[in-house]
């Protein structure tokens, strides 16, 4: 893995799952992270109930788009996460591969929501604490 890992989330639409789990990444780990998402077949745009429940927790999707998967955003990504596409990601050696097994948000309210929501935020910490933990401040 690089000084800097990259992590690629794939979900079938790339407009739940996998943006709230790159928005979390991205919201937890700063610049320490290269996040990328995908979908297999894309949706229109990210689900608004997505969009609602990340806004409760002051990080803003909203400006975000659905994004096809590419076989070049797997080659470079170090981990590939995947939610729910099944075969549909390319493999490549040497790449880590880590399947999350989460509830669809794709309509559903808010309330639905939250509970996936949340559990992604758990799974997105052991991710970091795993591939980019916090470097310990310098001692003067």
């Amino acid at each position: 893995m690089a000084d800097k890992p990259s992590v690629l989330f794939v979900c079938v639409h790339n407009a739940g799952r996998s943006q709230m789990a790159a928005a979390w990444l991205t919201h937890l780990a700063g610049d320490r992270v290269e996040v990328r998402s995908a979908g297999s077949n894309p949706g229109a745009q990210v689900n608004p109930a997505a969009v609602e429940a990340m806004a409760e927790v002051g990080i803003d999707i909203s400006a975000e788009t659905p994004k096809i998967l590419t076989i070049d955003a797997v080659r470079e990504s170090d981990v590939c996460i995947t939610m729910g596409c099944g075969d549909t990601c390319p493999v490549f050696p040497g790449k880590r591969y880590l399947d999350w097994k989460l509830e669809d948000p794709a309509g559903q309210g808010v309330e639905a929501v939250r509970p996936i929501r949340d559990e992604i935020k758990t799974l997105v910490e052991g991710l970091i604490a795993e591939i980019a933990p916090a470097k310990p401040a310098a001692t003067a």
